[in-house]
């Protein structure tokens, strides 16, 4: 069964284009949506998705209606296929039910996947450079090593309450008692 998803980003767009080569290529329930791209909430795709069984093929008009980014749309097949749904693409003559089309998506899918390793090895290279610099990830510590040992001194004593120590130092009860562990003297 051929099952039509087609989306508009706004209001004053219309799907009628859409709609009308769907069912030209013979898609028999037809999904839609009005939401951006960028939105992750698309009622109209999670209806689809859900109505699709195995052997089914969903159809969009253009590959852009169904991912918001090269990743989003190579994962979203992925998803279809290890529901053994095919995906075909009108604009871009993508047929994952025939081997051209299963070999474009592969060629999409190794694209992302050496995008993202390209990615993982610059911020590695960044972050080291960084460290040799003496320049250390994370968030900077709240407290001097003098505050710390005032903290402690405070808890030690027993004179203050936690809550009136997190107060003068303006840390949450779970930040105090980090500090209490991990900065041990």
């Amino acid at each position: 069964m051929l099952v039509g998803y087609a989306r508009v980003s706004t209001e004053d767009q219309h799907l009628h284009m859409q709609e009308d080569a769907l069912e030209s290529a013979g898609c028999e329930e037809i999904f839609t949506d009005v939401a951006s791209g960028v939105k992750s909430q698309r009622p109209g795709l999670e209806k689809a998705m859900s109505y699709l069984r195995d052997g089914d093929t969903l159809v969009v008009w253009k590959l852009d209606r169904l991912g918001r980014s090269l990743q989003h749309l190579i994962q979203a097949i992925k998803d279809l296929h290890e529901k053994k749904i095919f995906f075909k693409s009108l604009q871009e003559n993508i047929d994952t039910t025939t081997s051209g089309g299963k070999l474009i998506f592969h060629i999409f899918s190794s694209l992302a996947e050496f995008e993202r390793d390209l990615i993982v090895e610059r911020t590695q290279a960044g972050l080291k450079a960084a460290r040799v610099r003496g320049r250390m990830g994370g968030r900077p510590p709240m407290l001097n090593k003098r505050q710390i040992s005032k903290l402690k001194q405070h808890y030690k004593d027993q004179n203050i309450t936690v809550s009136e120590i997190c107060k003068i130092f303006q840390i949450s009860r779970p930040t105090f008692y980090n500090y209490l562990k991990t900065n041990e003297e």
